[in-house]
């Protein structure tokens, strides 16, 4: 590796660390989400953040937006959501010039950087498909024009896993373009203590903005660009085909438990948070140690079980866990 791209690489280690240190200085008790979040936006992916009501989803979304300087915007789901209040509409105004009416186009909350689409799962699916061009294709078609987003562009999505009265679960297309999903754990006993008095006290502390979004696009080309070896892509692939019941790489337990594993899709999100998380740990070339860190983020949304995983009471992590256990390092 060359003076100049080290040089690049500490450069990256450095903003890194400073965006989290930031938003700490503001949210505690996540554990290892902040983390799992930070490798999904360098990697220029969009984040699911799953958990109960009261554990900061909300302020962590708005904390990483403001400690990059970006800007956001915000979608409270309901069931009687439409699509116009997510993209914009056009409405009818009446020109200074010619006196005539004519159709001007208003942007909705979607046009932003980082747009927090609170308890999506509360949205209809006809409002939730209206997130899909701009998750995939950074633009929004409307009236049969197309209107491009300014880059970054993130959707932090959340949801809440245990109340279901009144919910609509995700479509698989939708969940297969959130990069990852993310689950917030219940603090611990000094964690509780530390939100308590932080918040029963005084009030929060402003967050500090510490990149900018020019320097977090810089950080995510820089991202794309780190070494994977043969073997580490190919463990990456067979990984991502072991969750497949039709594949030869699949497991006994895996053709029990899923009914349909992930697509290419999934071998992506292994592959782009893995050099992130390698940066972050200041090497410069992808290992199956990275993959197999970030697989349960990567992989937990995108794979759908059958009736005899739900008798035998495993989860999504469980069945991700006994994938990264037992697919062999060689290929067979």
């Amino acid at each position: 590796m060359t003076h100049d791209a080290e040089a690049a690489c500490e450069e990256f280690r450095r903003h890194a660390t400073a965006w989290m240190e930031a938003i700490q200085s503001c949210v505690v008790g996540l554990g290892g989400t902040l983390e799992q979040c930070l490798w999904c936006l360098l990697a220029d992916g969009h984040v699911l953040v799953e958990g109960v009501p009261g554990l900061g989803k909300t302020l962590l979304v708005r904390t990483l937006a403001h400690a990059a300087g970006l800007k956001t915007g915000r979608i409270q789901c309901t069931p009687d959501l439409m699509p116009a209040d997510v993209l914009g509409t056009p409405i009818l105004m009446d020109d200074p010039v010619t006196g005539h009416r004519v159709r001007q186009f208003r942007p909705g909350p979607i046009f932003c950087q980082v747009l927090l689409v609170d308890e999506i799962n509360r949205a209809s699916p006809r409002s939730q498909s209206a997130l899909l061009e701009a998750m995939q294709e950074r633009s929004v078609s409307v009236d049969g024009v197309t209107h491009s987003l300014k880059r970054p562009f993130l959707v932090l999505a959340t949801q809440n896993p245990i109340e279901q009265e009144g919910t609509y679960a995700l479509p698989e297309a939708q969940l297969d373009r959130f990069l990852a999903k993310v689950v917030v754990p219940m603090p611990d006993r000094e964690a509780l203590a530390e939100i308590v008095r932080r918040t029963t006290v005084a009030a929060l502390p402003l967050v500090q903005q510490v990149i900018t979004a020019e320097r977090l696009l810089q950080m995510q080309q820089l991202a794309r660009q780190v070494a994977v070896a043969p073997h580490v892509r190919d463990w990456a692939i067979r990984l991502t085909l072991s969750s497949q019941p039709s594949s030869p790489f699949a497991a006994p337990r895996t053709q029990r438990w899923i009914r349909i594993g992930a697509g290419p899709r999934g071998a992506q999100a292994l592959l782009s948070l893995g050099k992130v998380r390698a940066l972050l740990a200041g090497r410069y070339a992808l290992s199956i140690e990275d993959v197999r860190a970030v697989a349960l983020p990567a992989l937990r949304h995108r794979l759908q079980f059958s009736f005899e995983a739900e008798a035998d009471r495993i989860d999504a992590d469980g069945v991700v866990q006994h994938l990264i256990t037992t697919l062999p390092l060689e290929a067979p």
